[in-house]
C-alpha cells in the first residue's frame, strides 16, 4: 500500500533549520525561476526548463500528493523570506519495482550549507516510518558529484551505475 493514510502524511516537517512543507499552487512561481536556472540544473539531463515544461513537472508534483498522500515539499529556511528550494519523496518504479525516489534542488544561493543531507535526512525518517517496507533510492548522473557525497554521508550504498533519464547515473540504495 502506497496511499498514505491522512494522519500520516507529512504536510509539515521541521528539522533544526528548516521547515518542509506540502507544495501549494502558489510555489510553481520560485518551480519556475529554479528550473530555469542553469547553475541549479547542470546536472539534469535536460538541463534548464522552459516555465511550461516546468508548470507541467510541478503539476505532476501535485498530482503525486493528491494520489499517494505524500511528495515532494517546498524547503524553507527557518526565518528566510524566500524558498531554498524543493525537495523529499515520491514513489517510482525501477526494473526492481517501487521505490522512494529521493530528490532535491536548491537555489544555487543555499548551497553549501548543509540543507541537501538535513532535508534528506528527515524526509528518509518519515519514509522508514510509513513506507518501510520500500527501498529508498538517490539517483544522480555520475557528474554529480556533491550529490553523491551526501549519499555516501547518509550512509547510502552505491549499488550501480547505469543510464536513467538520458545520463550515465549512479543508484544509491539506503540499506535495510
Amino acid at each position: 500500500m502506497t496511499q498514505v493514510s491522512e494522519g500520516a502524511r507529512p504536510e509539515r516537517l521541521t528539522t533544526v533549520r528548516l521547515v518542509l512543507r506540502r507544495i501549494v499552487a502558489a510555489d510553481v512561481t520560485p518551480m519556475i525561476e529554479l528550473h530555469a536556472d542553469p547553475d541549479a540544473t547542470r546536472h539534469r539531463p535536460e538541463g534548464a526548463s522552459t516555465p511550461e515544461n516546468s508548470r507541467q513537472l510541478f503539476s505532476s508534483w501535485l498530482d503525486h500528493w493528491a494520489e499517494f498522500g505524500f511528495g515532494y515539499w517546498a524547503i524553507e529556511v527557518t526565518g528566510a523570506v524566500e524558498l531554498a528550494g524543493f525537495g523529499g519523496l515520491q514513489l517510482a518504479y525501477g526494473d526492481d519495482g517501487p521505490y522512494l525516489n529521493v530528490f532535491y534542488r536548491l537555489f544555487p544561493r543555499f548551497w553549501g550549507r548543509g540543507y541537501a543531507p538535513e532535508m534528506v535526512t528527515s524526509a528518509v525518517e518519515w519514509g522508514r516510518g510509513v513506507l518501510p517496507h520500500l527501498p529508498i533510492m538517490i539517483i544522480t548522473p555520475t557528474s554529480n558529484v556533491a550529490a553523491q557525497r551526501v549519499a555516501e554521508k547518509l550512509a547510502f550504498a552505491k549499488v550501480r551505475e547505469a543510464h536513467f533519464q538520458g545520463a550515465l547515473s549512479c543508484f544509491f540504495r539506503l540499506p535495510g
